[in-house]
């Protein structure tokens, strides 16, 4: 028997490859599938199955394209009714797979059709669950995603989920390996571990969801309490699971199309795409085409696109180092985004060797930014996530989550220069962009963000102040 985790760090997503006795199972595969096949093949195995712990709403899973390719059954959990051909098991139905055999235990509570699923080794003995976004290391999976198909509210789905987790994982022994599938950096729940691995017994130790003597009502306040609005593009993901979408092969063939820096500049006009410039973020403030979006392929790229693109049918022209165009439309595709229609060729440089208009981005050192703090009142915009800031921010610092920026672009000064920053630099190039893709450019940007603000020793305080917005 293989177990292999294959763990995507920017979507913090976790597949599985499971093989025993020349006979594979996939669990929640990514988009693009031919990994998958080309490990089977190169052991001399068959895929047989691919299990889907639930409809996904933070990526699109591989499942319609790796079982068209490998004719493997899709297999969903009690409930599920998705629009294509699948195997909807029977809470305890089994499957064997070489000398092991995956169990299906219903878990609704995240979504309806949740389900976990048990493999039990040659012996028959409990080894490992495969927990979707029900179980996760240190947390559980948010109850209010599924809220409007299920015609339930939250607090419905978290008393579902108490359930699920009383009565179907925690009886299970403490040795029982959890493979969840997502890491620290989801949006699928509040407090997840950076570990992708662990046991039953650790999480009864240690995850507050689990504890031992813990009501149902405890549980259900704790589980939906500081829930932050999940982006926007979640649901957009689902309907793609459940409903099914194009092959990523064609998306990448439409996405991979070189364009002169004209033919760029044309269609950009003719479409109304967004071009979206993925270099480092240093690259882009020295010079960027004007009203170009940026977020990094470097950096968590995919979610953030979701998060601030959040429309998957908008279409999207590509700024990106050269070589990267292909990873780019990949990783675009996972979270849903499917209509790039085209890369620069040659990326930047060709823009301006074509001799077109071209913007930067001011940014400055934090040491600067003392400097300017001293001789006057200027605004600082901080636009890190609610728990950082109110750990500590800049004093009389504003503060405007990058998640909620374009829901909040009123609220930067129109004439007055600002000064920007995030943690590293990183979010604030994204907002800095966006800004100024809205027409507002009076911004600086502050390098190294607040790790370079506490170098430079500008006061800090750890409490909210009254300026936050």
């Amino acid at each position: 028997m293989n177990i292999e985790q294959i763990y995507t760090g920017c979507l913090a997503q976790g597949a599985y490859y499971i093989e025993s006795n020349g006979e594979v199972a996939i669990i929640d595969p990514l988009r693009e599938v031919t990994p998958y096949i080309n490990k089977a093949k190169r052991n001399g195995a068959k895929i047989k199955y691919i299990f889907e712990t639930h409809f996904h709403a933070d990526f699109v899973s591989g499942h319609i394209t790796l079982s068209k390719q490998t004719g493997a059954p899709i297999i969903y959990g009690p409930s599920a009714n998705p629009s294509f051909d699948a195997i909807i098991a029977k809470d305890g139905q089994v499957f064997k797979l070489g000398e092991i055999t995956i169990t299906a235990l219903h878990t609704p509570g995240h979504t309806l059709e949740s389900t976990t699923f048990l493999l039990k080794d040659k012996n028959g003995k409990d080894h490992a669950i495969f927990s979707g976004d029900t179980l996760f290391l240190g947390d559980v999976g948010r109850p209010d995603l599924a809220q409007k198909a299920a015609n339930m509210t939250q607090e419905d789905l978290a008393g579902l989920l108490f359930d699920s987790l009383r009565n179907k994982i925690m009886p299970l022994a403490d040795d029982v390996i959890v493979y969840p599938a997502h890491g620290a950096g989801s949006a699928c729940g509040k407090n997840l571990s950076k570990k992708t691995v662990g046991t039953i017994g650790d999480q009864k130790k240690t995850n507050y969801a689990l504890r031992a003597n813990m009501t149902k009502e405890e549980f259900i306040k704790e589980v939906t309490d500081g829930l932050l609005p999940p982006p926007q593009y979640f649901p957009l993901n689902v309907k793609m699971n459940k409903e099914g979408y194009d092959d990523v092969d064609d998306v990448i063939e439409r996405g991979t199309t070189p364009l002169t820096p004209s033919e760029f500049e044309h269609l950009a006009n003719e479409t109304g795409a967004i071009v979206l410039d993925v270099r480092h973020q240093d690259e882009f403030a020295k010079g960027h085409i004007p009203r170009s979006i940026f977020i990094g392929i470097d950096g968590n790229f995919a979610p953030w696109v979701g998060a601030l693109i959040a429309d998957v049918e908008q279409p999207i022209l590509l700024v990106a180092p050269e070589g990267k165009e292909e990873e780019s439309i990949i990783r675009l595709s996972r979270v849903g985004f499917d209509n790039t229609i085209g890369y620069l060729k040659g990326s930047f440089e060709a823009w301006k060797k074509a001799g077109l208009e071209y913007d930067t981005i001011t940014s400055v050192s934090a040491s600067e930014l003392k400097k300017a703090l001293k001789k006057e009142d200027v605004p600082v915009f901080d636009v890190r996530k609610d728990g950082e800031f109110k750990s500590e921010h800049v004093k009389n610092a504003h503060h405007t989550s990058l998640d909620y920026l374009n829901d909040h672009l009123d609220e930067f000064p129109e004439d007055e220069t600002f000064y920007l920053h995030c943690a590293g630099g990183y979010r604030s190039m994204i907002a800095a962009s966006i800004l100024k893709s809205r027409g507002i450019h009076n911004l600086i940007n502050i390098t190294g963000g607040f790790d370079a603000i506490k170098e430079a020793q500008i006061p800090v305080t750890d409490y909210i102040c009254p300026t936050t917005l």
